[in-house]
């Protein structure tokens, strides 16, 4: 089992730490600015595009586990109505977001904090990566689609080249055109397209033999949508939630300074880091879990979630030594910002905190996906976003400042493991 862990892990992780790895990039071509209003406007321009493709984030996470599920019932028809339906959702809600882009953007940097020079980059900013959005969205649904296939190579193949266009991109427009924050957001845009156009040719050269099941009868297509919908609606507002809380946690950053914000987005970068990192045994988990769910197999369901569990702890016991080690090294990584340094440090051991605190989180997100047990995901962020991170922050923040955002982040990735631990007996019962 553990080689079957592994096998679908490996190409996660190096697919996942690809994502990170490019906010790094953006943060680093952002600190060897002029000014230090070039990483906040990142940061805020990045928040809206968290929050738009955090919010299409069900596609892949419902269909990973919906798919994943045909696989292992061997129903083809289905495995191909479930890539429609997907596909036809990402391409109807891309092309509205195309449409609504000018009032989208000024109802986000009016709800967001941050001062006037920071906001008027992230606008410059925001305008061109909008673009990416079609192409971003399609590629959620192909990556569960595939992980749903028990084929972890294709998305780490386009996430790779989708990460490697943009980071190489951004530093010609960044650093030889001298297009500053929108040369990153055009390197975004040259990404999501390249990647698109790989994830097409890939799924026709394994794939082809299903396009025949594909259907433009209104009746298949709505045969499976209410389960599918039920799944996504949970997995949507639970992703909501989570938008909430991270786009909460760069704006009130924002309000508290210019300089505070350029510290919490280089730090977050490592939170990025770790969870990226552990997605990938989640994303193995998916697979596996759906796939022997929908086979009925208790007994290699239970084994797979104990291993991945294992394997989760032990990463973060090893991240935890490694950032620990680091010091004052992560900020240094980023910016040359002597003031960004300077206050930096008092705040890198929330940052030690976050592996331990987050790993059950999630392991635990796969394997509910997994068994589709969307609501209990919902529910547990739900009361983690209120009780664990909100509540704590505003009774907080009046004497602890900036240290009270980075503890309810703590006490918020700490809440989910524990509630979903508890939940998992329960629902496993059904089974």
């Amino acid at each position: 089992m553990n080689r079957q862990i592994i096998r679908l892990a490996i190409p996660n992780i190096l697919t996942n730490l690809t994502v990170p790895l490019l906010g790094m990039v953006d943060m680093y071509l952002m600190g060897h600015q002029d000014s230090v209003h070039f990483m906040g406007a990142v940061a805020l321009g990045g928040v809206i595009f968290n929050f738009v493709y955090w919010g299409f984030a069900f596609l892949r996470m419902s269909i990973s586990g919906v798919a994943a599920q045909t696989f292992g019932r061997n129903d083809q028809s289905e495995m191909a109505l479930v890539l429609e339906r997907g596909l036809l959702i990402s391409v109807t809600g891309s092309l509205l977001l195309l449409l609504l882009q000018v009032p989208l953007a000024h109802f986000s940097f009016w709800l967001l904090e941050g001062s006037a020079e920071v906001k008027a980059i992230a606008q410059d900013y925001f305008f061109v990566r909008i673009w990416a959005a079609p192409a971003a969205i399609s590629l959620m649904v192909m990556y569960g689609w595939f992980l749903g296939m028990q084929n972890a190579l294709y998305p780490m193949a386009i996430a790779i080249t989708v990460n490697l266009v943009n980071i190489l991109t951004s530093f010609i427009f960044v650093q030889h055109f001298n297009m500053q924050a929108q040369g990153v957001a055009l390197g975004s845009v040259c990404g999501q397209y390249a990647g698109l156009l790989l994830a097409i040719l890939l799924f026709f050269r394994k794939y082809r033999w299903i396009v025949p099941h594909f259907t433009l009868k209104i009746a298949p297509l709505l045969s499976h949508l209410r389960h599918f919908l039920d799944v996504s609606g949970n997995i949507f507002i639970r992703t909501l939630f989570i938008i909430f809380v991270f786009t909460f946690f760069t704006s009130r950053s924002a309000g508290i300074g210019d300089v505070t914000l350029a510290i919490n987005s280089v730090l977050l970068q490592y939170l990025f880091l770790f969870s990226y990192f552990l997605d990938g045994f989640a994303y193995a988990g998916e697979a596996l879990v759906g796939k022997f769910f929908g086979a009925s197999d208790r007994k290699n369901l239970n084994k797979t979630v104990r291993l991945l569990l294992k394997w989760g702890f032990g990463f973060a016991v090893l991240f935890t030594l490694g950032y620990a080690l680091m010091g004052d090294t992560l900020l240094q990584l980023f910016t040359e910002q002597e003031i960004v340094l300077d206050k930096g440090s008092n705040y890198l051991f929330w940052v030690i905190l976050i592996p331990l605190a987050s790993f059950g989180s999630f392991i635990w997100d796969g394997v509910f996906i997994g068994i589709t047990a969307s609501k209990a995901m919902r529910n547990s962020v739900v009361l983690a976003a209120v009780f664990f991170f909100f509540l704590p922050f505003y009774l907080l923040h009046p004497y602890m400042g900036n240290h009270a955002i980075w503890l309810s982040m703590v006490l918020f990735m700490g809440s989910r493991s524990l509630a979903l631990t508890l939940m998992y007996p329960r629902i496993t019962k059904k089974f």
